[in-house]
């Protein structure tokens, strides 16, 4: 856990990759109670214009939450956290899904003990995420 002394404005929190497979979808859907079709029938998303099945837009947003929490070494340091959702994560139905890799950057420092971590969430070259930010308190 970096301590707020140690920690300026430019402070880089390193990218993670994280894949999103069908599978996690279905887990995802069963622990949050969101069934809605166009998170695993195929038929159905293309039907209304997708590319393929999407990802949750709440699992995409957690998953980005990972990099903060881990970075700050316990999800209670985490006083707010929000985001825009900017791009639908495509999971296709092969072995690989979607790569959604997520970095972060100390963006403001309050005398509060706060930080204010701006993260960049994309697959491939899209940006899935926009403001995403999250206020953390450390110690």
């Amino acid at each position: 856990m970096p301590a707020f002394s140690e920690v300026e404005v430019g402070t880089e929190i390193p990218a993670r990759d994280f894949q999103l497979k069908r599978d996690n979808l279905v887990r995802y859907a069963g622990a949050s109670g969101d069934f809605n079709i166009i998170h695993w029938n195929e038929r159905v998303a293309k039907s209304v214009g997708l590319p393929n099945v999407i990802a949750h837009g709440m699992l995409t947003m957690a998953t980005a939450g990972r990099v903060v929490t881990d970075w700050a070494g316990d999800p209670g340091r985490v006083v707010s956290y929000g985001v825009r959702f900017s791009r639908p994560v495509v999971v296709e139905d092969d072995d690989q899904g979607a790569t959604l890799t997520v970095s972060g950057v100390v963006e403001e420092k309050h005398d509060d003990g706060t930080v204010v971590v701006g993260l960049t969430a994309v697959v491939g070259e899209n940006k899935v995420l926009m403001g995403a930010k999250a206020v953390v308190r450390l110690s």
